[in-house]
Parts: C-alpha cells; structure tokens; sequence
C-alpha cells in the first residue's frame, strides 16, 4: 500500500530524473474543455489522437478522460494505450501531476504539489481547479507510489521546471517569484522546497519566460535540458522581436553559470518560429466564461519548438507549417542522432495556451545502479 511520507526526497536518497533518460510511460489528459478547446474539444482531440499514436510506438501510454468523454476517446485511441477515468478540469498534464522521483535501488516515488491553475484568483486561467488538485495524488495511487505531499504547501507546475537528472535545476523568477503562487515566500524558502523535492543541488534563476506565455513565463519554452550540461535555448535574432528581450536575458544568464557539477553550459540556439495569433474563427469557436482566459482574436501566442516532448528512441517536435519547421527538425536530429524525429502539427494545442510537452507528463523507469 502506498504511503504518504513526512521526510523529503533528498533525504531518502531520491532524485528527480532528466527527461531525457528511461521512461516507463507517457500520461496524457482528454481535452474537452470548451472554454479552452475550441468547437468543443474536436479539432484538439484530432491532434490528441495524432500524438497518443505516435508516443505510443515508442513507450505504454494511460490517457486519463471523464466519464462523459470515456467512450469517445477510448474508441479513438489505439487499444494499447491504456484509458482511465478521472475528473479533471483541464488538460494540461505536465503541470498538474507529479514528479516523479527515483533512486538507485529500482525504487520510484512521487511528489504532489500543490495547483491553483497558474495564480489562483491572482491572474489564475480558469476557475474552479479542485479536480486538478487531485490528479497527482490520483496518479500515484494508480501506480502506488509512495508519495511526499505538498498540495497545502508548496504550488509547482512541472513545465516551470527543467532539471539535468544530475542535481541541476532552471527556472524563472517570472513564476516562483510571482505572489500569485506561494504568496510572499522569500527565495531562500523557496530553494528549500526546489533543493529538497526535486533533490537538487544548483538552481539557475532566469529573469522571464516568454513573452505572451499566459502561465507567467514557464521555463519549458524557454530552454530545456538535452542531457547533462547541455542546454537548448529558444532564440530568434531580431532585436526588436517581441521575445528578443527575454532569451537574450535568458541567455545571458546560462552563458556564465555553471551546473551542480560545475560544468560551464553548452547552450544550442534553436529559432522560433513567427509569432501566432487567434483568429476570428478560431475565437468563435470558444465558449464564453468569465472563470476562463480569454481567447480573443488576435491574441498572440507564444510558440517555440522548445516544448517538445522527449519519448524513448524519440523527440515528439511541434510544427506550424512556418519556414523554420524543417530547420527544428534537422537541428533536433542533430541533438539527438540516435533518436527519431518525430514531428506533429499542433497549432490547436497552441490556440490554448500550450503545446506538446505542457500535454504529456513523463514516469521514468526506475532501475538499480
């Protein structure tokens, strides 16, 4: 039986792996929500039922769904990916579930933190989240992980998150420093959650996210780690670019620290693509609620092939049929030559507020050393 533990991960010797290392599976959340998903969730659950296949390929999939949509999706879906009911309130994996954390004896554990929908009644995105709340508890009881609780204390979303597996971490001050999340919580109480949850020994703070990114600025279209010591940042080169200002910071920064292991970065500069915006259609397809973010047209969105999602033997790459889509493609092979490129269309995704790596949450395979 799964238990709830009042020591820390760093304590017991458990650490949070790099994305890029063992998965045991993908999770994945139905979306349907209409004052997010446009035309009641259809168009978003072509692109869902695109990207579950793919991943699928590579490593076990669960897709969570409500009781409403349980028979929709299950008959979309491959019948290998394994489907569960679960309320939610909306479908952005990534940030609501768990870390998972591991250690060297084949063990996995999970940290629930706490979720109020990016800020509460501060500037939160939608309005009620107590079903979200619930999901990371609900995950590691599924796969009976003990599990450290910090729901009550401590509000993280994983996507403001980027670690090296190998005590480093990267996040904005945009978000951990934002009142929306833990209140006025100095820097120091801070780190002590990040240093002791994630087991990390090295936090690089960057100053922002991107610019129009309506989480307060997540670090995961920024930059992530392709492995140990290695960062790959999103950049364009225009000084007057509406996110020039931000990745230069970001860059900036990166460029003189050095990791846990006091290792100088090798930063890879990888170009986004232009700058979407809403249209009118696509706004008109949104239903109207005033406890939601709004999604008018012309609204511009924050989009980079950064958030890709890394699966075993594979990088899930977002596409937006812009000139630089192949360019991302190339130069994510030549990150990863002994991975496949795997590129989806996912301009719905983006219409919401996200894309490939907000959706999917990664379980890492525990394993001895």
């Amino acid at each position: 039986m799964a238990r709830t533990l009042s020591s820390t991960p760093k304590q017991d010797g458990f650490r949070m792996p790099g994305e890029f290392e063992k998965h045991k599976q993908s999770w994945l959340i139905w979306p349907e929500r209409t004052d997010t998903w446009r035309n009641g969730g259809k168009p978003a659950q072509k692109v869902f039922v695109d990207v579950a296949t793919k991943i699928v390929k590579y490593e076990p999939l669960t897709v969570l769904c409500s009781a409403a949509q349980y028979e929709n999706c299950r008959a979309r879906l491959p019948e290998e990916i394994r489907v569960i009911e679960m309320s939610t309130d909306d479908a952005w994996t990534q940030d609501k579930g768990p870390s998972f954390v591991v250690n060297d004896k084949g063990e996995i554990r999970g940290v629930h933190w706490g979720w109020n929908a990016y800020g509460g009644l501060e500037g939160g995105l939608s309005f009620p989240w107590k079903y979200d709340q619930q999901v990371g508890q609900k995950i590691l009881e599924i796969e009976n992980c003990d599990r450290y609780d910090l729901s009550k204390k401590f509000v993280l979303e994983n996507g403001a998150t980027q670690v090296d597996g190998e005590g480093t971490l990267i996040v904005t001050e945009q978000v951990f420093m934002n009142h929306n999340r833990n209140g006025d919580m100095t820097k120091e109480e801070t780190e002590y959650y990040l240093k002791e949850y994630m087991n990390i020994d090295k936090i690089i703070w960057l100053p922002l996210g991107m610019a129009f990114d309506e989480t307060d600025g997540h670090v995961d279209d920024v930059c992530f780690f392709s492995k140990p010591g290695q960062v790959v940042l999103s950049w364009v080169d225009d000084p007057d670019h509406p996110q020039y200002d931000c990745l230069k910071k970001a860059y900036d920064v990166l460029s003189t620290e050095t990791d846990a292991k006091g290792r100088k970065l090798d930063i890879i500069k990888m170009h986004i693509p232009e700058v979407l915006y809403i249209t009118e259609e696509e706004s008109a397809g949104i239903d109207l609620c005033e406890d939601a973010a709004p999604r008018d047209p012309g609204l511009p969105l924050a989009v980079t092939y950064i958030n890709s999602y890394l699966v075993n033997g594979a990088v899930i790459v977002p596409q937006f049929n812009d000139p630089r889509d192949q360019y991302a493609l190339d130069l994510m092979q030549e990150i990863y030559p002994d991975r496949d490129i795997v590129p989806v269309y996912t301009r719905e995704w983006s219409l919401a507020g996200g894309n490939v790596h907000c959706m999917t949450l990664q379980q890492p395979e525990a394993f001895v050393k």
